[in-house]
């Protein structure tokens, strides 16, 4: 079909597409440029995509042509499309694979250039050329193996992504199958999405697969699909990520549905540094150093084993000394897991080169739809401030004003009327500073988690919450990452990192896992009046307004 007034779509020259949501073909319309268009904003009615370069590569390198993706534009729009879009994908995608990484003998690798002009283009590059080593032929460089990582960020950057074919060596091999049923009793299969995610990740082993990162909600179950992962990959795995509560989670999920025992499992982490072919440890253990002069002591764990495949969880958050030994690791299959791409320091092109290109995603509100996360009610309630605090917030410095307003006393008697209204419910409290925090934990009664707290502690705290003997908690930001606890309901906000968009999602996240009854989750966001933190917060909530979800605003009465 070719454009007609009954489509979804409208494709503008800026490269920017414009979804009519009550369009009846709206649903398809998404479904069809997703692979291809980033998601900008998703407020009621009309939603915008953008194709960009890293899109365009990102869909390349999943397999998808660009014929594919100016069909789909044509069949879907309602105008025809302008003729600078289907020009602009051509170059662009055509781009990709221009260059190609293949493996050589021992520990050399060809880099290979579609054309004479092409290649003396980019080794003159500044960047390029510091990782080319021989000219083999007016096309073909050499490339020494350690460099793969680091030339595909210097490609990417240049405008000419390479398409690796350079394959991955074997991991030692492991023996390991999902469950039909788990150790709990219950029964065990992967959603249909995981399976697909998984499969687009894995490829069936072959060269373009093995290696991407999967986009998928808090709460739509990102640890089942690293476990798929590891069952089709059948290797030596190790898995990084944020918390050594995370760890304990992933590895309560191993030994629960898989055929994993405990002598499989270890952590490397603080408490103990053992590995095993399953091996669990955080960014955190791995960026220490004593000095930022010193190397870093416990990178040896990524040479400890022959891994097969190494898993980043929250992969968005990668510091930048985990990027570093990743570009080092380009032989090794790697899996990316998030909620969000989003990095505030704009470093999403580095996770393309080094972890892989974006296999799959999923809307969050495709996934409310069909019940596999909770619905949400987002609400921004904006609390004044007394006019002394409102005066000592008019004479402070500028980089003092957002902490002023942060820590507003009057949030105090909200937390408490919002626990009140919500009395019965499961409740996270959530915050980024500590004098706050205290104060509500003395208040309400709640016990307070933060950085300080010991890991036993933090244990035992979460576990009365899952069993319902503890009702509530007060979380510093601890609290934004891989908490299983799915019986919360309700999360207060009562300040965050300025405008972290990322943050906003992970802390919605945490009461997004679907409740047995179908009651939607609320979310509660206290905002003080008059002051930068409602600039911040308009900011912050970009991302989930994008996904479709709407925050209601409620005030409250200045006394």
């Amino acid at each position: 079909m070719t454009y007609s007034p009954e489509n979804a779509l409208i494709i503008q020259s800026d490269r920017s597409v414009l979804l009519e949501v009550h369009s009846p073909r709206a649903d398809a319309a998404r479904a069809a440029i997703s692979p291809f268009a980033e998601l900008v904003k998703s407020p009621e009615h009309i939603h915008t995509y953008q194709i960009s370069p890293l899109s365009i590569w990102n869909a390349r390198a999943a397999g998808m042509s660009i014929a594919e993706m100016i069909e789909v534009l044509q069949e879907h729009s309602k105008y025809p499309m302008p003729e600078t879009i289907s020009q602009e994908i051509e170059n662009l995608g055509n781009r990709y694979g221009l260059t190609t990484i293949e493996r050589g003998n021992d520990e050399i690798l060809l880099l290979t250039m579609a054309d004479l002009p092409l290649a003396e283009l980019l080794s003159r590059d500044r960047e390029v050329q510091k990782f080319l080593a021989d000219r083999q032929s007016g096309l073909v460089f050499t490339v020494k193996a350690a460099n793969r990582g680091v030339l595909k960020q210097a490609l990417l950057a240049a405008g000419y992504p390479a398409e690796d074919l350079a394959g991955y060596v074997d991991g030692e091999q492991l023996a390991v199958a999902l469950r039909s049923v788990s150790l709990a009793g219950q029964p065990f299969n992967l959603r249909h999405y995981q399976t697909a995610a998984v499969s687009a990740f894995y490829q069936a082993g072959m060269a373009r697969g093995g290696s991407g990162t999967i986009v998928l909600p808090c709460g739509a179950g990102k640890t089942m699909v690293g476990l798929a992962a590891i069952a089709a990959i059948q290797e030596n795995t190790l898995i990084l990520t944020s918390s050594l509560t995370s760890v304990r989670q992933w590895q309560r999920e191993i030994l629960d549905k898989t055929t994993l025992d405990a002598e499989s499992i270890a952590e490397y982490s603080g408490e103990t540094k053992a590995t095993a072919p399953i091996t669990l440890a955080t960014y955190q253990i791995l960026s220490y150093r004593s000095h930022k002069t010193d190397d870093f002591p416990h990178f040896k764990l990524f040479d400890a084993r022959a891994w097969g495949l190494i898993i980043y969880d929250e992969v968005h958050l990668l510091p930048a000394p985990i990027f570093r030994i990743t570009a080092q690791l380009q032989a090794r299959r790697r899996l990316g897991l998030t909620a969000t791409l989003i990095r505030e320091d704009g470093k999403e092109g580095d996770v393309f080169a080094l972890i892989g290109p974006k296999r799959y995603d999923v809307p969050w509100r495709e996934l409310e739809v069909e019940g596999f996360i909770a619905p949400a009610e987002c609400t921004e309630i904006r609390v004044p401030q007394a006019t002394d605090y409102q005066m000592q917030y008019a004479l402070a410095a500028r980089r003092h004003q957002f902490r002023i307003a942060a820590e507003n006393p009057g949030k105090y008697a909200v937390v408490l009327s919002l626990l009140k209204k919500e009395a019965g419910h499961r409740v996270l409290i959530i915050g980024e500073y500590l004098d706050q925090l205290k104060h509500l934990a003395e208040i309400t009664g709640l016990p307070m988690v933060t950085g300080k707290t010991s890991q036993s502690e933090r244990d035992r705290l979460y576990s009365g919450f899952r069993d319902g003997s503890i009702v509530g908690l007060v979380l510093s930001r601890v609290g934004n990452f891989a908490l299983d606890l799915p019986d919360a309901d309700v999360l207060i906000q009562v300040s965050g990192k300025y405008g972290s968009r990322q943050e906003e999602a992970q802390r919605l996240g945490r009461v997004l896992r679907p409740k047995s009854d179908g009651r939607s989750a609320q979310f509660y966001t206290l905002v003080s009046l008059r002051t930068c933190e409602e600039d911040f917060a308009r900011h912050r909530q970009l991302f989930l307004s994008e996904q479709g979800y709407r925050y209601h605003i409620e005030s409250v009465n200045e006394e």
